[in-house]
């Protein structure tokens, strides 16, 4: 059988290269609107956050997706973000590799 390509992301956290999976998509659209994008296929600028908590809680403490996305964001956005990542890191870890089949 064939090997796939995966998709890799740069996470914008750390700067390493991730699969695209093992990623939460960050959209700022054309109104400067900053939401989570979990489809992938929002319209906008993204950017890419792995799903490490911690990490998450150092950007909100040094404001570091503002600069990325060029907009001010919300500590309430970041609370969102925080609490999304953590959920899907739990999920990740109860389940295994997401859509990974045996």
């Amino acid at each position: 059988m064939k090997q796939r390509k995966v998709p890799m992301r740069k996470d914008v956290l750390t700067n390493e290269m991730v699969p695209k999976r093992l990623l939460v998509r960050i959209v700022r659209n054309k109104e400067g609107e900053v939401t989570l994008d979990p489809t992938g296929k929002k319209p906008g600028r993204g950017a890419y956050v792995g799903l490490n908590p911690d990490d998450v809680k150092q950007a909100a403490a040094k404001h570091t997706l503002d600069k990325v996305l060029q907009t001010k964001l919300s500590d309430e956005f970041y609370q969102e973000l925080y609490e999304y990542v953590d959920h899907q890191k739990a999920r990740l870890d109860l389940c295994g590799e997401l859509g990974k089949k045996h």
